[in-house]
């Protein structure tokens, strides 16, 4: 390179740790020998020279590090770097590099890397630590032989047999024994249309003596209960369970990737949180329920021992939440008799977000679908109360502020659930962004989902776009900050007692909760899981890719933190509770938080200045 070319390089490495910690002239040697490569998204993967190994540091374009197995490890975009494990450990290249977007890269050589790692601390340091951290990662991303942290992708078949809509039965018949399958997947113009199995054909055609010329999209199952790829074999099997069917395709979009069925699961390890469901749905009686439900805090433990990842933790507890409540729900009809209208049994807050944890109270709401005479008026008063007294008898404490559907109050029509989010939306003083910050994040439990959709489209449709309520819900999220002080040191406060520690709720997740839900609600995003939410925000370009990735690698990361601090306490016979203290940690993992931490102060600046900038 010539003078011209190498200023930017030099530019470039000046601005980027860790050479911003090197001497000028050490970082003009660098950009002298450092050689560029180009990457395209349609390579797919980045070929690596077994016998030149290299430091790659990311010019422009983003990356994804992942394992023999293909659980993820890292992301990598501008200014960052990888291969650095191998130039670290001396072993061979087992992981790959994913290309998510065209880039450039600069190639620093091995013999350059070692030099700089003997001849500066901060440059050693800096790898050390980012080398632990990937170590971490990859014990932390992979399950320990649990179906509950596993995905169906490791266990369905991907490769389905599909055939044409306008085939026949007779044809889908030859192709099923064929292939010794006991289904087949429906495809019309490339797109999933239907299903067809053996209990289609025993009951559709022949026990109806329709002849075998029949066509498929007569006899098969129309738009099929589906599933996706990330789902997790434990959802899955809650899925099939719950529909009572036997075959399930997994899709992306309308494209069939793959068909999971009851005998590949089968296969599968037994889920101890699916057990758990199961001895939950099979109970007669109340008492018997809350004698089950005194094994979630084992559930809780194993999940924190397998070192599942925090967000696949909440789900599964959640679940168990979720079964419960309907279980409450059934047992107590059988004593008061059906319903007299339909209803909705919402879940609002953590348990709305499929993020519960330790120590979770209930915050739930019922949906009536239209005003309640005398007597449905005193059926639903009856009915919440016995399941509200059941949750708490099984370990899910009363609200402390009353918001359960036991208080009239929160038990409404849906004309009247729809006021009453109108008046928040419309008059957003203090109380109203409170409560906007429970009620905003709720999900349906029990009973039509169409209730449920209706009051939600309502709701995010006056949400989207609303400036002034969107400022006040900004405005909000900003009163609390992440635990830093100056210089980065970590800001403690007593947990209510002599202890000092850091709230990794309240001025962690709770904060990334916010910020998450803020812009959701001005898109019209259905979601309500916080990962999920940022996921959508993403892919709908509201929050540039780096800004999400790294939101989401902090949420996972501070709830990661909270999780195995809450199995310390409990396996030191100490108060459950979300304060962590910094002596607890090692100086790497003190370093990671404060960059999780600072991940959200920035995330703080940028909805400020998005939402209030006019304000």
């Amino acid at each position: 390179m010539d003078a011209s070319e190498l200023q930017p390089v030099e530019q470039f490495l000046a601005a980027h740790s860790p050479f911003d910690s090197l001497p000028a002239e050490v970082i003009s040697r660098c950009a002298k020998t450092i050689t560029v490569g180009y990457y395209s998204k349609a390579s797919a993967f980045v070929e690596f020279d077994k016998d030149d190994p290299k430091l790659y540091i990311v010019r422009s374009g983003a990356f994804e590090v992942r394992d023999p197995e293909g659980v993820l490890v890292d992301r990598v975009a501008e200014g960052e770097c990888f291969g650095f494990s191998t130039l670290l450990s001396g072993e061979k290249v087992v992981n790959k590099v994913a290309i998510l977007e065209d880039g450039l890269v600069y190639h620093l050589p091995q013999a350059l890397f070692a030099q700089l790692r003997a001849d500066h601390r901060s440059f050693d340091q800096f790898f050390t630590r980012a080398f632990a951290k990937r170590l971490r990662n990859e014990g932390r991303f992979k399950a320990k032989d649990l179906t509950t942290t596993s995905r169906i992708t490791s266990i369905m078949c991907a490769k389905p047999i599909t055939i044409q809509a306008h085939a026949s039965v007779n044809d889908a018949a030859k192709l099923m024994r064929e292939h010794r399958v006991s289904s087949v997947l429906v495809i019309d113009n490339h797109k999933l249309v239907g299903i067809l199995t053996d209990r289609d054909l025993r009951n559709r055609v022949i026990a109806e003596g329709l002849d075998v010329s029949t066509l498929v999209s007569q006899a098969m199952t129309v738009n099929p209960i589906t599933t996706h790829a990330n789902a997790l074999v434990f959802e899955t099997m809650l899925t099939m369970s719950e529909h009572n069917i036997h075959h399930l395709p997994v899709v992306e979009g309308t494209e069939a990737l793959g068909m999971i069925t009851s005998t590949d699961i089968l296969r599968a390890q037994r889920s101890q949180p699916l057990l758990l469901i199961g001895e939950i749905g099979r109970q007669a009686n109340i008492d018997s329920l809350i004698q089950v439900s005194k094994q979630i805090p084992l559930l809780l433990q194993n999940l924190i021992s397998a070192d599942a990842r925090a967000e696949e933790i909440g789900r599964v507890l959640t679940s168990v939440t979720d079964a419960l409540t309907r279980r409450l729900i059934e047992l107590n009809q059988q004593i008061l008799g059906q319903a007299p209208m339909a209803f909705c049994w919402l879940a609002f807050g953590s348990q709305g977000r499929q993020d519960q944890v330790a120590c979770s109270d209930q915050d739930n709401g019922l949906l009536l679908a239209h005003e309640p005479d005398e007597f449905a008026a005193a059926y639903f008063d009856t009915l919440t109360k016995a399941v509200c007294k059941g949750l708490d008898q099984c370990g899910y404490v009363y609200c402390p502020g009353d918001i359960m559907a036991q208080n009239p109050k929160w038990r409404l029509p849906l004309n009247q659930w729809k006021a009453l989010f109108k008046h928040w939306v419309l008059e957003p003083e203090p109380k109203a962004l409170m409560h906007a910050s429970i009620f905003f994040d709720m999900r349906p439990v029990f009973g039509p989902i169409s209730l449920f959709s209706e009051l939600q489209d309502e709701v995010l449709a006056s949400t989207k776009d609303n400036d002034i309520f969107l400022a006040g819900m900004a405005g909000n999220s900003l009163t609390e900050s992440p635990p830093l002080g100056f210089f980065r040191k970590f800001v403690l406060e007593r947990d209510g007692s002599e202890v000092k520690g850091m709230d990794l709720k309240h001025k962690g997740s709770a904060l990334i909760n916010d910020i998450a839900r803020v812009y959701a609600l001005s898109a019209g995003i259905k979601e309500v899981n916080t990962a999920k939410r940022i996921r959508a925000l993403m892919d709908a370009n509201i929050i540039n890719r780096k800004d999400a990735l790294n939101l989401a690698d902090a949420h996972e990361f501070i709830a990661h933190m909270r999780l195995a601090n809450q199995g310390y306490q409990v396996t030191n016979n100490l108060p459950v509770n979300n304060f962590l203290k910094p002596q607890h940690l090692s100086s790497l993992l003190r370093h990671q938080l404060r960059d999780a931490f600072k991940v959200v102060h920035d995330a703080q600046a940028g909805i400020k200045l998005k939402f209030l900038r006019s304000f």
